[in-house]
């Protein structure tokens, strides 16, 4: 057996090329099976009923049919532009109402100190354990006697504030240097003007990660805008998006027409901010 040191690393360099070629062919399977949903739904949002329905499967449609796409919105029965339109104010008020409260109370937990501070995080936390389905019904009910029903204010305002939000950027302002603080102390600020003028602009890579989180989970909810959208006009683009498929009218065409143009506003987000996903994640405190 060749002990020399050229052996050893011409063995060195074979391993390394066969590790590096098994990482490619599996994130080469990974990037398939990921992008097989989007494919799909473009394949059959451009292809006919007959095409989806067809026992013979082809990978694509016999002709494509760009006219599906002026239908959906063309639809009487389902206003998917307005659907879209009370998605995109939904998820843009709750982002930045739930950025700015959250990251107050954050920074107040975190900077300010007062007597009850561990109790008011420790309500906080305690929250956090209580499921989704406990608070619905009671949070419809003080909808309801609000007369919000059937209103974009009935969908903003339960979610303009988050205590999981809260306590990610409470962990985020407690590894904040405080040193720039400090400073600021000095040129005569006060807590809010330190806030303001010094964090957030020091943060907002931090910022933009809890804002594209916040946005993704506003524009996918289902639940909620559901119950609260009893009228077509006040519909975000989820439950149109179920409108399609019923127990008494299958739309196929339409279904995945609607889902494509329903992604690609997460997409376009994604992909212009998915690098602040990773360091909101870095930063936030959380250990995986």
């Amino acid at each position: 057996m060749d002990d020399s040191p050229r052996a050893v690393g011409y063995g060195r360099t074979v391993r390394g090329r066969i590790g590096a070629v098994a990482r490619y062919t599996a994130l080469g399977v990974a990037a398939v099976l990921f992008l097989l949903p989007f494919y799909l739904i473009v394949r059959n949002g451009l292809a006919s009923e007959a095409d989806i329905t067809a026992p013979n499967w082809t990978f694509f449609p016999t002709s494509l049919h760009w006219s599906n796409v002026t239908e959906l919105f063309h639809d009487p029965s389902v206003p998917m532009a307005r659907a879209m339109g009370n998605s995109a104010v939904v998820s843009v008020v709750q982002t930045v109402g739930q950025v700015a409260l959250s990251s107050m109370a954050g920074y107040g937990l975190a900077r300010i100190p007062f007597r009850y501070a561990n109790v008011v995080f420790g309500a906080i936390v305690a929250t956090l354990m209580i499921p989704a389905a406990v608070t619905f019904v009671p949070t419809f009910v003080v909808v309801s006697s609000l007369g919000w029903v059937s209103t974009l204010r009935g969908l903003i305002i339960p979610g303009l504030f988050s205590g999981f939000t809260a306590f990610l950027f409470r962990q985020y302002f407690l590894s904040f240097p405080k040193e720039l603080e400090e400073a600021a102390r000095v040129d005569g600020l006060g807590h809010w003007g330190a806030y303001w003028r010094i964090v957030v602009p020091n943060s907002l890579g931090f910022f933009a990660a809890i804002g594209v989180i916040t946005f993704l989970g506003a524009w996918n909810a289902f639940l909620w805008p559901l119950v609260i959208g009893q009228d077509e006009s006040s519909w975000t683009v989820q439950v149109a998006l179920s409108s399609f498929l019923t127990g008494q009218t299958v739309n196929l065409h339409e279904l995945f027409v609607a889902a494509a143009v329903a992604i690609l506003p997460l997409l376009l987000v994604f992909v212009f901010l998915q690098r602040y996903l990773v360091q909101g994640v870095a930063e936030s405190g959380i250990k995986g």
